[in-house]
């Protein structure tokens, strides 16, 4: 497929540091060291997009524009590294929501692959030399099902690697709640190795994971 390559990235874990239910910009901290690991990847053309769960929106948590303030505050971070980012992918919905319009099973939230299929269709992006970064489960199924390959960063592999493979664990895709793990396979070692011509990158940092993205050219690895 013709396209630009890109990096998704999962928000909250992955690219800002874990928060309950963030809804305040201020809530919005950039993870240690991301920032040069971004602007590498971006002069090397890479799209870099944001592909978040935020089922705050269906639960009432926090309202559209909360969302949209946290998100500039958030590109403001970002610029002052000069890193731009090309796209921030939001899905509002879950199924035990309670704000009409949001409240079902959709096919945007990850690991459904429903977001990332939107930003390449509106971006032109090639999915096959792309690649998804999350700190979950979903996120690397949902990179999977896009076809793109996958990294999975931060506790899920800093637990692995003191103890072995682990249940699959119940946190959430958006704002560390219980139901991130959402249509998680049950075979968790299988979502780590992907599968073998497409083996899942692990990293303790996010920095890390996109340092040693940035270091393989885009294309020769789809």
């Amino acid at each position: 497929m013709n396209g630009r390559p890109a990096v998704f990235l999962d928000r909250d874990g992955t690219l800002t540091e874990p928060r309950h239910y963030p809804s305040r910009p201020e809530d919005l901290v950039l993870q240690p060291d991301v920032e040069p690991a971004l602007y590498e990847l971006q002069t090397q053309r890479r799209a870099l997009v944001v592909i978040t769960n935020q089922s705050g929106l269906a639960r009432g948590l926090f309202s559209a524009l909360d969302l949209d303030a946290m998100h500039r505050h958030l590109r403001r971070l970002l610029q002052k590294s000069g890193v731009v980012l090309d796209g921030i992918y939001a899905c509002p919905h879950h199924s035990d929501g309670a704000v009409d319009g949001l409240s079902f099973r959709c096919g945007c939230r990850k690991p459904r692959p429903g977001l990332l299929h939107h930003a390449a269709e509106e971006l032109g992006l090639d999915l096959s030399a792309s690649w998804m970064v999350g700190d979950f489960d979903s996120d690397v199924e949902a990179g999977r099902q896009a076809g793109c390959r996958t990294a999975l960063v931060g506790p899920a592999v800093r637990e692995a690697a003191s103890a072995g493979p682990n249940p699959a664990r119940e946190e959430s895709a958006d704002g560390q709640d219980a139901d991130r793990q959402e249509g998680n396979s049950p075979h968790r070692d299988a979502l780590f190795s992907g599968h073998a011509s497409h083996p899942t990158l692990q990293a303790a940092t996010t920095a890390e994971a996109l340092r040693r993205i940035a270091r393989h050219p885009a294309r020769a690895l789809c």
